[in-house]
């Protein structure tokens, strides 16, 4: 490298110098834990030793000693934030004692303390640490894994961890630290090695040195390292040696630098996951030979070990070894280093031993080439290390080492920098290992470097201005007096360095130096001072403006990396001087300096000798030059005759006045100029001029695609056009001429080159003699045109090659433009060298290519959303070229699909579907329709349970009538109910109290049954605040007696009360207010605990909420020890709620923990000897339903082998077993359905069994069979209560075993077991059963023959036996027909029962699913119930049995209709509700409410499913035996009543209008699929609505026209839809323009387009701008309708303006094309200034043509022809004009005086300069070719027209155009202008 310019010293200025203090150090003090720290502010160790006498030293000791205590030390590092986006400031983590001070700073704000952490010891490190959360411990899931950012905090025996989301973790340490690293996995730590630790005895094996850690959760595990040998084999093995320390780790690319202190040798690791195979080989390592006890560590390793591999050769394994750097270069200094004596190799060592590197970075030169540096600081050096990634990314390999002198060192990363501190004090830049310049630091004196020097040079700022002087002179004239011959200087040095190492007192007298250098971050710096004191300073970045930086990069993409180092470092000396420039002075800089590298003499060129350099320019680099004299010369003068000041005062009164004549500066003609100006061609970037020229070519097409950027273009065409015209490129300088007539004279200065030099200059490969024009490019693809590819710059053209790419897509329909690497319509410039870069540009832009995307719009829109194109870039493109993206953009917002990601739906402008792509990736919590009503407005009247529904949605799913209020006041039980009872004369007072009392308790059996229903309609309303208990209605059991609202009470002692009456009641109370909590919501194990109530009377209802947190599977997150401590209380209530909440929450899991928790409650799960556990009967129910659940569908034989047991369990001796057996047998039978789910004849394993078999047996009778299995002794003494005999008691067995057959078989249409199951016909069997069984018969049959369900009543009829039928009794007949043989009672109940067990089954057939012939069907027969309960020989069938039928078909109808809140169904609630007297007892309202419940499930948000797993829990919730009274458990255990939330999902949806947030109506469109009742349907539904079971159904469509369309396919799965539905079923919409919602305007007639249908004529006078608002809420719209289209009282003109703004206005908003608006205005402005003749640039005529030629495009007239009813992108009328009017303006001007003008050009004659645009504006319109093509096609001896045209045919001239030209090139006298 020459060292011309080395010497040089050229300064470079630091900016934004201030004190650095750290800021924890402050903090410190006032935190509350620092009295410690008050004891002695911190001194700098410096102080501390100058204080005198013996007092003072004790003291300062003193003093000392605390200090030790309280080392402090922190770093920093660049702010992350926490979205991701660029934040510039730092991040600071300091540590002081116990305490640990992260704070924040940033540009806007002052720093603040972020966290603070005190813990227990004094805290040995702190850092911060990224781990890895991974399920996948492979290598290749770390690309997308989710990161956990912590901060780690090292103490003697443990570390903390917290991460940013708040989780604390602390991990023990085994050993004592000695440092901890943050690798790219996780943490790192090194052991320290206690010097008493024993020399291993040879059966030992050394402990291992370096351990890892992955997460916090993990252990800390050893690293294992893998050595490679010269001969290619490796080894596996612990790192075990105590001599290797690790002085560097970095994370990408990952890797650990070490050094070896016996050896004094550094090397460089690789880090990585370790191998299962090498975890393998180290483990079996240490199992051969070892104390069991280092087996023992061995065997703890999991699967985190960790690997460092090192090799010396590359060749051995990929992950070998990068290289081994010593610490020395093997120079002759050390040849001891490779002897292989012992002793001396101990001195080598010895002699080594403090050479370990101090500091070690990464730091890469401005070229992009990395070094590894390392200051080793005993012999002040820092060796830089070249290395670069292999191809494969597999291997980095490592080049030769440099050494710089240096004292210290730290990178500058911005600017791809590194300061260097040498040891004279002096700092400098470095790239890589060039050196850049020093820096100054204003402030700080600069050491003088001689001391022999006895006069320093004052180093103030004012220094470097001198008087203004031309700009290279001053490039020439550094101040080079202060420095001695360079030899003496760098002989001084070294004597310097000498002097300073062995007395400090040279530096006493020079004052503060620098000291240390320390803490960069981005382009910061922090000094410390020999005072003690620390200076943070900025290094300036290379350049401001981005135009520069453009510009820049381009240059040093195609010059050699010698070069453009040199190019770079010259720049920024000159750029970053002292009183550098200003920004906008930038580019005048950047081009001098630019020049001057050229060669060219920049103050004689014209247009460069005038710019205006604000502040002064530091004298730079130049070609040498002769030394200025001192008393000065001609140019001085000259310079101040051209200066603005000079121009003032000539032209100030005062001089004319004194008569001055002017002084003429000696402007020399532009011949003579021309004369003496020629270009040095000894510069450095002489020879690369082409190619320069040709790179800023491209920059400047690049610029031309950004409207943005214009200021920028018309700077860089100064510069383009003087190196045109010097490198003679004519096509060039035209090309410039046509786009900016006004600044591209014909003719201007030039600088001769001469002959002889241009051979030297490098011509590179992809110069082409025809100027790329991105503009022609496009038009002549709109034209179908071939056209060379278009050459573009990897990195710097990046818009260019985006529009390249997305033309060849879409106009010429190439899909695989943008899905292949290599594109043939882009060629890209390259230098070889520069492969990577441009590999790795290609990687970033390659297209992931999705299935869902079919028309080539969909296909440009979303591969350009991956390239990361934004609305944003979109707005910047000139419109002309952003018009086929806007077409392809205005396709898909008409049918996007619904999966896009977000990024494609912002880009297509429909909110409506990124709000939903983006609300899907949020995490489940509260949606946007939650309703946050605050707390405390409910307070004045009493809290009946269901304030937190959401009116909102309900109120626009019923609309019409109040029918949810009244749903609130049949369910509310928590204010006291009217009792109305008439006193007779005849009553006493007490009897008549007694009465009320009687009719009060009547009425408390319909109160106590509410709250199942209630939950019901609260289902999953309510988002929890965790910081408060669940507020739980009470359940009011009083009553109020009119006229006087007396008080009527249940415990006045006047009439028996049955005992425990309300516990049920209250339990489900509990489960009640527990279902309202939705399962989004978030609360934990503590939250749960902390709702336990203080008083015992309300544990049940606590019970009953615990059981509902297990059925919204809440209790998963509640604590095993809790569970644990809920059991052992033994009390009933809360056992059976924990029970069956916690298996409905684990439902089919088979979860063992689980499993062994409800086994220990089912006697019959327990081994035979276990001790007899005294547990509550009802418990055992719960435990076994419980089984049931956990087991769901899983067909575990064994389960099923002891359930099956269990149904016929026979009863015990003593009390046990004996009461309510029938609950039991049955939770035995729907648990062994459950677990044998539809499994039908396919249970595997359980042929044995005869489950069918068995279960009939059990159902109709006989012989017990002998009990095999465990539990044979239990049963040998028979019961002493029951005597059963060895018959099956039926009566119990049966109900279990019916339903169990039911399950196992459901939906199998399995005809066999069906037939088991009919009803018996005749008289003598039906005696045999009980009536109540035939209803479960018939619903267990028609469940199994599933398919064969039909919703009418002929069907429901079919069922029952011909016998019954043929006699059975119509109830509206008076006298009964008397029959001997007939037992007429029997064959009516039976009849009524097999009815009811029929529509039971249609009820599940059709759950949820809103069937109306179901409906219908089903509500016949309660209709014809109710009458039969009325008439007059009802008692034969008997009430009870007809209210429990109609209870039955009620809620059948319920189930059909759930969620839907049907007014008919409601009725017949309402009415039931109102009966309270005769045979109504607690279990019948019971199953009206819960059938009222049903109806408005989760308020009308939820339906019910028909899945197999939905059904079972229907059964168990809607078992058809209702019970009794309250606490009636015989049959059916009532918190099974609980289980339909099981079988409840959510299947509303609503549509959320995305502009307002409000939940509004839409009309959607949904498809069936085909199925074998029904072909592929469609119906329509105005949503909010509830779909039907998503797997009916094939797609749902968002219809117009009101709502832009939006579809969702099912076919391609259904999890799209359902996480829609589960967040709250948001579907966001947005309305189109024009149009209203449906509230506002039900009918479509307000709309405006129904407003100018009926003036169709004047549209555009009909539209009033104030009118807009009602089709579009865009502030930018409304306001341009309030500022540009509102008329004002004297319009005049510009009326005509306004008139075309408001139609224009109108057209965008009602083809929905507002991005258009800006277009349009352009096109008209342009066109007005065209008619003005004051177009100054064409690139607005470009732009219209192509917006014409993309109309009349092949591709876009086939479009149109596709898609007819497709809605215009621009009027259809305005294009037209706009063609018309530039012709018509054109041809005037061609007539007037453009005639000649055109001649002249072609023919290459000068013309007047004031037809210069107009001119332009011709040739670009009218696409005319240069005039230097013209020549070739011999226009001489043309006659005719066609003559010319068959001439020009090879030109691709427009006809259009030739007619113009034709007059001039015939020479006819009249242009024939058509």
């Amino acid at each position: 490298m020459s060292n011309v310019y080395e010497e040089r010293a050229t300064m470079i200025a630091a900016r934004d110098l201030q004190e650095f203090v750290p800021f924890g150090r402050d903090h410190c003090k006032h935190h509350p834990n620092a009295l410690n720290l008050q004891l002695r502010q911190l001194q700098p160790a410096s102080e501390l030793w100058s204080s005198d006498g013996a007092a003072g030293l004790v003291g300062s000791l003193q003093e000392v000693t605390i200090h030790e205590k309280q080392k402090e030390s922190w770093q920093l590092r660049k702010g992350v934030s926490e979205i991701g986006e660029e934040v510039d400031y730092d991040e600071e983590l300091y540590v002081a004692g116990n305490m640990v001070i992260w704070s924040k700073g940033s540009k806007s704000q002052a720093l603040a303390v972020y966290k603070a952490f005190t813990v227990d010891s004094p805290v040995q490190q702190a850092l911060w640490c990224d781990f890895i959360i991974s399920q996948d411990k492979s290598e290749k899931a770390y690309s997308n894994d989710e990161v956990e950012k912590c901060i780690c905090i090292l103490q003697s025996s443990c570390i903390n961890m917290h991460s940013i989301e708040g989780k604390d973790y602390i991990a023990s340490l085994p050993f004592q630290v000695a440092n901890v690293w943050p690798t790219k996995y996780g943490l790192l730590f090194e052991r320290s090695s206690s010097s008493h630790e024993m020399p291993p005895v040879p059966p030992r094996k050394p402990l291992p040195t370096l351990f890892s850690m992955l997460h916090p959760l993990d252990e800390i595990t050893p690293l294992v390292c893998k050595s490679g040998s010269l001969f290619g084999s490796s080894r596996v093995q612990y790192v075990v040696d105590h001599a290797m320390k690790i002085v560097f780790l970095n994370t990408d690319p990952s890797i650990v630098m070490t050094y070896d202190t016996v050896q004094g040798l550094h090397s460089v690791w690789v880090l990585r996951r370790v191998k299962p195979e090498e975890e393998n080989v180290v483990l079996k390592f240490s199992e051969q030979g070892g104390t069991p006890q280092n087996v023992a560590t061995s065997s703890s390793l999991t699967a985190h070990l960790r690997s460092l591999s090192k090799g010396d050769s590359p060749v051995t394994s990929p992950f070998q070894n990068y290289s081994s750097i010593h610490s020395q270069s093997r120079s002759a200094s050390s040849p001891s280093l490779h002897s292989r004596s012992p002793s001396i190799s101990n001195m080598a060592a010895l002699r080594e031993k403090n050479s370990q590197a101090s500091k070690v970075f990464i730091t890469s030169d401005v070229c992009g080439q990395k070094f590894l540096c390392f200051l080793v600081e005993s012999q002040l050096q820092l060796r830089c290390v070249k290395f670069q990634e292999s191809n494969d990314k597999a291997q980095l390999i490592f080049g030769s080492v440099t050494n710089i002198q240096a004292k210290d060192a730290a990178p500058v990363e911005k600017i791809d920098t590194m300061l260097v501190l040498e040891g004279s004090g002096n700092l400098v830049l470095y790239t890589g290992i060039v050196r850049v310049g020093k820096v100054f630091i204003p402030g700080l004196p600069a050491p003088s470097l001689s001391m022999s020097n006895t006069m320093p040079r004052p180093s103030t700022p004012l220094d470097s201005i001198s008087t203004p002087k031309p700009l290279s002179k001053l490039l020439g004239s550094m101040e080079e007096v202060v420095l001695l011959s360079p030899v003496p200087e760098l002989r001084d040095s070294s004597k310097l360095h000498d002097s300073l190492y062995n007395e400090d007192c040279t530096f006493q007298q020079l004052g503060t130096y620098i000291h240390s250098v320390r803490d960069p971050v981005h382009n910061r710096v922090t000094l410390e001072l020999s005072n003690g004191s620390m200076v943070r300073i900025a290094i300036p970045e290379i350049a401001t403006s981005e135009l520069v930086q453009t510009c820049l990069q381009a240059i040093k993409f195609i010059l050699p990396k010698e070069i453009a180092v040199q190019m770079l470092v010259k720049w920024y000396n000159v750029h970053s001087a002292p009183g550098g420039p200003s920004y906008n002075s930038e580019w005048n800089l950047f081009v001098t300096c630019l020049m001057n590298m050229m060669g060219y003499n920049t103050d004689r060129l014209a247009w460069t000798r005038n710019f205006d350099f604000e502040g002064s320019l530091s004298p730079v680099i130049a070609p040498k030059k002769a030394r200025p004299s001192e008393t000065g010369s001609d140019d001085d003068w000259e310079y101040l005759l051209n200066s603005d000041y000079h121009q003032n005062v000539e032209s100030h009164l005062l001089t004319r006045s004194l008569c001055l004549s002017s002084l003429e500066a000696s402007e020399m003609k532009d011949e003579e100029f021309s004369q003496n100006l020629s270009l040095d061609s000894s510069t450095l970037l002489f020879v690369h001029i082409p190619a320069i020229f040709f790179v800023l070519h491209l920059v400047y097409e690049e610029l031309k695609l950004n409207t943005l950027m214009g200021e920028g273009i018309r700077s860089l065409v100064d510069l383009l056009v003087q190196l045109a015209r010097d490198l003679k490129l004519g096509p060039y300088v035209d090309h410039y001429y046509r786009d900016y007539p006004t600044l591209v004279r014909t003719t201007g200065q030039v600088c001769t080159i001469d002959q002889g030099q241009t051979g030297f200059m490098h011509h590179p490969s992809f110069f082409t003699p025809e100027p790329p024009s991105i503009y022609q490019w496009v038009s002549s693809r709109l034209k179908g045109e071939a056209i060379p590819p278009y050459p573009y710059l990897p990195g710097i053209c990046e818009r260019s090659k985006l529009i390249v790419l997305s033309m060849a897509l879409y106009i010429l329909g190439d899909e695989g433009s943008v899905s292949d690497e290599a594109s043939q319509y882009l060629s890209r410039i390259t230098i070889a060298t520069q492969k990577s870069q441009a590999e790795q540009e290609e990687n970033r832009c390659s297209f992931k290519h999705s299935a869902s995307v079919s028309s080539l719009a969909e296909r440009l829109v979303v591969w350009m959303t991956n390239v990361g194109f934004t609305l944003r870039d979109l707005e910047t493109l000139p419109f002309g070229i952003a018009l086929p993206i806007r077409d392809a953009i205005y396709h898909c917002r008409e049918q996007p699909a619904s999966d896009w990601p977000e990024a494609v739906c912002l880009l297509i402008g429909r909110q409506d579907l990124s709000k939903q792509a983006c609300e899907g990736n949020l995490p489940k919590g509260k949606s946007v329709l939650s309703s946050d009503v605050p707390s405390g407005t409910e307070t004045e009247e009493e809290d009946d349970g269901m304030n937190d529904m959401n009116q909102e949605v309900m109120s626009l799913i019923w609309s019409e009538d109040l029918r949810v209020q009244d749903v609130r006041r049949l369910l509310q039980s928590a204010h006291p109910v009217r009792v109305n009872v008439v006193q007779y004369p005849e009553l006493s007072d007490h009897e008549f109290i007694e009465e009320k009392e009687n009719r009060l308790l009547q009425l408390c059996q319909r109160t106590m049954a509410l709250p199942v229903g209630r939950g019901m309609f609260t289902l999953f309303s309510y988002h929890p605040v965790p910081t408060e208990p669940l507020p739980i209605p009470k359940l009011n059991l009083t009553g109020r007696a009119p006229p006087r609202n007396t008080t009527v009470d249940l415990n006045s002692g006047n009439i028996d009360v049955p005992p425990n009456m309300t516990s049920w009641a209250s339990f489900h109370n509990g489960v009640a207010a527990g279902l309202k909590i939705a399962p989004a919501s978030q609360i934990d194990s503590a939250w749960i605990v902390y709702n336990k109530p203080k008083h015992a009377e309300l544990a049940n209802e606590y019970a009953g909420f615990l059981m509902a947190l297990g059925l919204n599977g809440h209790l998963t997150k509640l604590a095993t020890l809790n569970i644990h401590d809920y059991l052992t209380k033994g009390h009933e209530m809360t056992s059976i709620g924990l029970l069956l909440g916690v298996s409905a929450a684990k439902l089919g899991t088979m979860d063992m923990s689980i499993t062994r928790l409800l086994s220990i409650h089912i006697p019959a799960l327990l081994p035979p000897t276990s001790t007899e556990l005294d547990v509550p009967h009802n418990v055992q129910v719960a435990a076994v339903v419980g089984i049931g659940l956990v087991y769901q569908g899983t067909a575990h034989r064994h389960t099923a082998e002891v359930l099956l047991a269990e149904i016929g369990r026979p009863p015990g001796p003593e009390m046990e077993y004996c009461t309510d057996r029938e609950s039991y047998s049955l939770a035995a039978g729907l648990a062994l359905g459950m677990v044998c789910l539809g499994h039908g004849s396919n249970l595997i394993g359980m042929s044995d069994l005869n489950v069918p078999e068995q279960l009939y047996q059990y159902m109709v009778g006989g012989h017990r069979r002998f009990q095999a299995g465990m539990h044979r002794e239990k049963h040998k003494s028979p019961s002493y209560q029951i005597k059963e005999g060895d018959t099956i008691n039926v009566d119990v067995t049966c109900p279990g075993a019916t339903l169990a057959l039911a399950m196992i078989y459901l939906k199998t249409n399995n005809r066999s077991i069906a037939d088991w199951l009919r009803a018996p016909d005749t008289m003598y069997l039906l005696d045999f059963v009980k009536p109540e069984f035939l209803l479960l018969r018939t619903l267990a049959r028609c469940l199994i023959l599933w398919d064969d369900i039909l919703p009418n009543s002929k069907w429901v009829d079919s069922n029952v036996p011909q016998i019954i039928r043929e006699n059975s009794i119509s109830l509206s007949e008076i006298e009964l027909p008397c029959s001997e043989d007939l037992n007429l009672e029997t064959l009516s109940q039976a009849h009524v029962y097999i009815i009811a067990g029929a529509c039971l089954s249609l009820g599940f057939r059709f759950a949820g699913s809103e069937n109306l012939s179901a409906f219908n069907c089903l509500h016949k027969f309660a209709k014809d119930f109710m009458t039969y309960l009325s008439a007059p020989n009802a008692s034969v069938t008997g009430p009870y049995n007809l209210e429990t039928c109609l209870s039955v078909v009620l809620l059948s109808l319920a189930m059909v209709m759930a969620g839907s809140g049907n007014l008919k169904v409601l009725q017949l609630c309402r009415f039931l509700h109102m009966k309270t007297g005769g045979e109504m007892n607690y279990g019948f309202h019971l199953a009206h409410h819960m059938a009222l419940g049903l109806l408005f499930l989760g308020g009308g948000r939820y339906s019910l499913s028909t899945s197999n797993s939905s059904i079972a829990a229907l059964l168990c919730a809607l078992y058809p035996h209702f019970p009794a009274h309250s606490t009636d458990n015989r049959y059916h255990l009532q918190a099974l009543r609980h289980l339909y939330v099981l079988a409840a999902e959510p299947r509303l949806l609503v549509p959320v209008d995305v502009d307002t947030d409000t939940p509004c109506y839409a009309l959607l469109e949904v498809t069936y699929k085909g199925t074998q009742w029904y072909e592929q349907t469609k119906e329509e539904l105005m949503a909010p609505t509830l779909l039907p079971e998503l797997h009916l159904l094939k797609q749902i469509k968002v219809k117009g026209p009101r709502y832009w369309e939006l579809l969702i396919d099912l076919s391609k799965g259904t999890q799209h839809l359902k996480s829609i539905l589960s967040k709250d079923g948001v579907l966001y919409v947005k309305l189109r323009a024009g149009q209203l919602s449906y509230k506002e305007d039900p009918m479509g007639w307000q709309s405006l387009f129904a407003q100018t249908v009926a003036n169709r004529n004047s549209e555009a006078r009909a539209f009033k701008p104030e009118t807009i608002s009602a089709f579009t809420s865009d502030p930018a719209l409304l306001s341009f309708a309030e500022y540009f289209c509102k008329p004002t009282v004297n319009m005049g003109q510009k009326q005509e303006i306004l008139d075309l703004f408001s139609s224009v206005l109108y057209e965008c908003v009602t083809q929905e094309t507002p991005e258009m608006l800006p277009a349009y205005i352009a096109m008209d402005q342009a066109i007005r200034r065209l008619g003005r003749k004051e177009m100054s640039e064409t690139s607005e005529l470009w732009q219209i043509r192509l917006v014409l030629e993309f109309f009349s495009s092949r591709s876009h007239q086939e479009r149109l022809q596709n898609h007819l009813n497709r809605g215009l992108f621009m009027n259809s009328e305005f294009l037209p004009v706009v063609k018309c009017t530039i012709d018509n303006a054109l041809d005037r001007w061609l007539q007037a005086e453009g005639d000649t003008c055109v001649q002249a050009y072609l023919s290459g004659q000068p013309f007047e300069e004031s037809q210069l645009s107009m001119l332009a504006c011709f040739l670009v319109y009218h696409s005319v070719p240069a005039p230097r093509h013209l020549p070739s096609i011999g226009l001489e001896g043309s006659t005719s027209f066609a003559d010319l045209l068959f001439k020009f045919k090879q030109l691709k001239m427009p006809v259009r155009t030739l007619l113009r030209l034709a007059p001039l090139l015939l020479g006819s006298p009249q242009p024939m202008v058509m």
